[in-house]
């Protein structure tokens, strides 16, 4: 009887421990899962949630990068607002005009991969073309720092080189940040 009692004893220890063991471990689980959600969360939360930079520093940013601003207080809102000095290209019909119909459709798609380049790589903000048959065709807004940046981009358009478009460049003030409606 002794050397039955002695295997029983030693088997309820050690099944017993397991299950305390597993026990333990789920509980590890579960808590190590509890905290891996709430850290993808709140990741989550930080990532839907943009950085807002205060018209201080946005400032000191685009002066930093050469660009020409002004703010000034609206008195009926009492917020800074940041003006930036952008560059406003006039793509005005050029003197030559005499590309057949395979010249121009081809310099059209090419110009048309300028200016979606100058939008991708952030030089231009905006274009489009006009819709009457004045001399000027169409528009771009230069969002760089000089005026001779802006010429240099806007006549390394296609068009522009062909000279079945000419450019003529304005400086021109903006409120920074402020959409179109």
């Amino acid at each position: 009887m002794k050397n039955l009692i002695i295997p029983i004893l030693f088997a309820c220890i050690f099944f017993s421990c397991k299950e305390d063991v597993k026990a333990s471990m789920s509980d590890i689980d579960e808590k190590v899962s509890e905290v891996i959600e709430e850290k993808v969360d709140s990741v989550i939360d930080v990532v839907q949630e943009p950085i807002k930079k205060s018209a201080k520093q946005v400032k000191e940013e685009l002066i930093a990068k050469g660009f020409k601003v002004f703010d000034y207080v609206d008195e009926k809102t009492q917020d800074t607002i940041l003006m930036q000095q952008y560059f406003m290209a006039f793509l005005k019909t050029g003197p030559i005009r005499v590309q057949n119909e395979e010249e121009t459709a081809f310099l059209q798609k090419e110009h048309l991969a300028h200016l979606t380049k100058m939008y991708e790589l952030g030089y231009a903000d905006i274009s489009g073309p006009f819709d009457d048959e004045g001399d000027i065709r169409g528009v771009t807004i230069y969002n760089v720092p000089s005026l001779k940046m802006a010429d240099s981009l806007a006549n390394a358009d296609p068009m522009v080189k062909a000279g079945r478009l000419e450019i003529e460049i304005h400086p021109w003030w903006a409120g920074k940040g402020f959409p179109l409606r």
